[in-house]
């Protein structure tokens, strides 16, 4: 039996606000006793942005400008150097959650090329001839509700049909259709489920497929330039097969948590989202109707 490492912190979501204390245990099991260097527990925050592989070249300088920017840098000795006994030792610590000077703490977020995320690292220091420890363990950051401005509804109505359609080169192949509907707002909560309605009114070819897909645009750069990339996080089947004509089709789509956040704006990198309505006729031809939202908390 190996010497196993752990971390607990107190909060089973493991989700914190900006200014709470971080509480929990450093759990060290040993068979039997360790001499150790001390222990130290380290708090950091970090935004890693990188560039898409169609990108790299063209912005070379945006990987000497940009770093990962540091939001929160605490380090805490939980152990001073000495020895441990053998069996299950719980060593307590609190470490406050602030940021740095002129820093500002983001929500978590896990991105194609932005993350946001936000790590305990414990370290069980040892002589030389035997290896240092280390455990690591994520946390939740979260803006807190009463302090961000709230989704006020927008509703949008929309009708799709060929002459609406952007970037088409040849509309004699797109067959004729009428497809019309109500987003109940493009201003979302990022808590609550996007919802709305469609209806086929009319389309002079039988319909494989209707879709709700979730589009993350990320944005990086520096005073070189930017690279904008938008990538699916999900995509929901609303409607499946030749889907009879005049009915209510009800849009709903929960938002996942993690891959998505408050839309964030900065000067080196932006979060956005869209949502796309999906056609797909019986000849496999496709429509899309491009919808931009904006994420907030409460």
């Amino acid at each position: 039996m190996s010497i196993v490492l752990d971390i607990r912190v107190k909060k089973a979501n493991k989700v914190y606000h900006e200014g709470e204390c971080l509480t929990g245990v450093v759990v060290i099991n040993s068979p039997t006793d360790i001499k150790h260097d001390g222990i130290v527990l380290t708090l950091e925050g970090t935004v890693n942005l990188q560039l898409s592989p169609k990108n790299v070249g063209i912005f070379e300088a945006f990987y000497n400008s940009v770093k990962p920017i540091q939001l929160v840098q605490c380090t805490l000795e939980v152990a001073a150097p000495g020895k441990m006994p053998s069996g299950k030792t719980e060593i307590p610590f609190e470490a406050p959650l602030y940021p740095r000077p002129n820093k500002t703490l983001f929500e978590t977020y896990h991105g194609v090329f932005i993350n946001i995320q936000y790590i305990l690292r414990c370290t069980l220091k040892r002589s030389f001839l035997a290896k240092d420890m280390t455990k690591v363990a994520e946390f939740i950051v979260e803006y807190k509700a009463n302090q961000c401005e709230k989704a006020t509804p927008t509703p949008v109505k929309f009708s799709i049909m060929p002459e609406s359609l952007q970037n088409v080169r040849d509309r004699t192949r797109i067959p004729r259709f009428v497809v019309t509907g109500m987003l109940d707002s493009t201003v979302c909560c990022v808590t609550k489920p996007f919802t709305g309605n469609l209806v086929v009114e009319n389309c002079e070819i039988g319909i494989k497929s209707i879709e709700l897909q979730l589009v993350r645009v990320e944005t990086c750069g520096c005073a070189e330039g930017y690279a904008r990339d938008a990538t699916e996080i999900q995509n929901i089947q609303i409607g499946e097969g030749n889907v009879a004509r005049g009915i209510q089709i009800p849009i709903y789509m929960i938002f996942p948590r993690l891959f998505t956040c408050p839309t964030l704006s900065t000067s080196n990198f932006k979060i956005e989202f869209e949502v796309n309505i999906v056609i797909i006729f019986e000849n496999d031809h496709l429509v899309t109707e491009n919808f931009p939202i904006t994420l907030k908390r409460s």
